[in-house]
């Protein structure tokens, strides 16, 4: 049946692609934005969370709420003022739409909103499941709030909602691996410290199904583990991102102390260890990745992205 879904942050990485794949198979798609006028897309609404206000026909129609809003969580040093930014992104929004949706919303099935797998906090070897109790310092403590916020939203409206818990997101443009692909095409794939952390990741593609299975699918709900059958050590990343690429690199180590000298407690995105189970998602819920392993990721990745023409 076809749904109209309305998107929060559904400019950015994500956002972007679930649109397509949406508007693809039929649905039709809205977008909030605070600056409506420039995507041309979507219909588009105005939205801001600070003020609290949100166009006052966004909700007419609309059966699903997807919201992916939220400052980059690395996009900035984290001084008190940042972190702040960071968690009103995504509390604020939430909030505001929980109270749209209560008063205006009645046609709304479910509520998906973006996670991170940050909630687990720095776990070392542990195979981390949804049952695992958070972790401890900046990561945990955001994704904590954002989480209480949806909760508050599901005992305000009592719509279905769900919390995908999402590791780093690997695409071909964008998020983390084009950073990492700076230094890669130079030759020098780098890890950071001993590089035996574990990265727990998931293909841009897979991530956005896992959105539309959420919307589709009424067993979703509550927090799923948004991420690849295969956690990678950052050492073993660096390596397979080195042999994908159509020109030799080498997996070189980048101090931890540099790092946390330069980053401050930001180091914690690159420093920590969190290995996340999708077992979830895939055994329980029925979702088959189309990108389980990284080595297929990546070579699917720089692939498309070395063959792209230049800009």
């Amino acid at each position: 049946m076809k749904k109209t879904i309305l998107i929060g942050g559904g400019s950015g990485l994500i956002g972007t692609r679930l649109a397509q794949l949406l508007s693809d198979r039929g649905d039709d798609v809205r977008l909030l934005s605070r600056s409506p006028r420039e995507i041309e897309d979507y219909p588009s609404y105005d939205w801001d969370a600070k003020a609290g206000t949100l166009a006052p026909d966004a909700l007419d129609g609309v059966t699903h709420v997807v919201n992916l809003a939220g400052a980059g969580i690395a996009d900035g040093r984290w001084t008190s003022r940042r972190k702040r930014a960071v968690i009103e992104s995504r509390t604020q929004t939430t909030a505001l739409l929980a109270r749209a949706i209560r008063e205006r919303g009645s046609g709304v099935e479910a509520f998906v909103s973006a996670g991170a797998i940050g909630y687990y906090g720095n776990r070392g070897e542990r195979l981390l499941t949804e049952g695992d109790r958070p972790g401890e310092g900046f990561l945990s403590e955001s994704t904590i709030l954002w989480e209480r916020a949806v909760g508050e939203l599901a005992g305000q409206t009592g719509v279905r909602t769900v919390v995908l818990r999402t590791g780093i997101v690997l695409a071909d443009h964008g998020g983390a691996l084009e950073k990492m692909l700076l230094t890669a095409r130079l030759g020098l794939s780098g890890y950071f410290g001993d590089g035996s952390q574990w990265y727990s990741w998931i293909h841009l593609d897979d991530i956005c199904r896992m959105y539309v299975a959420a919307v589709d699918d009424d067993r979703f709900a509550g927090p799923v583990n948004a991420v690849a059958p295969e956690p990678a050590r950052n050492k073993h990343l660096a390596q397979v991102l080195a042999e994908a690429l159509p020109n030799p690199a080498v997996a070189v180590p980048v101090p931890a102390l540099a790092l946390r000298l330069a980053l401050g407690e930001m180091s914690h995105t690159v420093l920590d260890s969190t290995r996340v189970s999708d077992e979830l998602v895939r055994e329980t819920l029925g979702f088959t990745h189309d990108f389980p392993t990284l080595r297929s990721a990546l070579e699917h990745l720089v692939g498309a992205s070395e063959s792209a023409p230049a800009a």
